[in-house]
């Protein structure tokens, strides 16, 4: 109506708020450095001097921290043990995501192939710890199982097809010939023993371009 004022488009728009990516308060945000700081130092202690050769002081001290800083973020000195594992898992599956998807075929199994040992040869000691701590400690064997549980599922994603016990087993034996077959290159035992390693590395590569044909041999 005439002399009627009109409330709504009177009033100013309200300015429009830009939307931030919330972050952790500051002090998670240390907290979460520092216990990178301290799984980084611990892996390369344990990767260099092994398991029982390394304590917590050792690692705190390697991380830039006081002993008793570790306390504050691990239990004891398997608790890190296992999260460095669990790092180093993730670590190696990043590198064949990255090499599967860059080319199919031929080329794409010999790269990971190498690129997978690479990786274990880097870390070629704390392999070691990692099998011997398997073989006495059943926290330690538990957490490889389940970790192993995780990487099948990943490498039946990779792959693709549906689950069923023999896919299981087939991507079982998938992962476990890689990873002994790294670990017998990465220690020296396959070149002691008289094997060549290009002819076993090309028996992993044919393994990656058929894997489900390789299994059923």
């Amino acid at each position: 109506m005439p002399g009627e004022v009109n409330i709504t488009a009177a009033r100013p728009a309200p300015a429009r708020r830009r939307l931030r990516a919330r972050r952790p308060p500051r002090r998670a945000r240390d907290a979460g450095a520092t216990r990178a700081r301290l799984i980084d130092a611990a892996a390369e202690i344990f990767n260099r001097d092994g398991y029982h050769a390394t304590d917590t002081n050792r690692i705190a001290r390697a991380a830039g921290y006081a002993p008793a800083s570790f306390y504050k973020h691990f239990r004891d000195k398997r608790e890190i043990f296992l999260a460095a594992y669990a790092g180093w898992v993730a670590g190696e599956w990043a590198a064949i995501r990255e090499e599967w998807a860059r080319v199919a075929g031929g080329t794409r199994a010999r790269r990971l192939v190498r690129r997978v040992l690479a990786h274990h040869r880097r870390w070629a000691g704390f392999r070691r710890s990692l099998r011997a701590l398997a073989a006495s400690d059943p926290v330690v064997r538990d957490f490889r199982r389940a970790q192993r549980g995780a990487q099948l599922v990943f490498l039946r994603g990779l792959v693709g097809g549906a689950d069923s016990p023999a896919r299981r087993s087939d991507d079982l034996w998938t992962l476990l010939v890689f990873e002994r077959v790294c670990d017998a290159i990465a220690d020296g035992d396959s070149a002691a023993l008289g094997a060549a390693e290009e002819r076993l590395l090309r028996r992993l590569e044919a393994l990656v371009a058929n894997p489900r044909g390789q299994a059923e041999r």
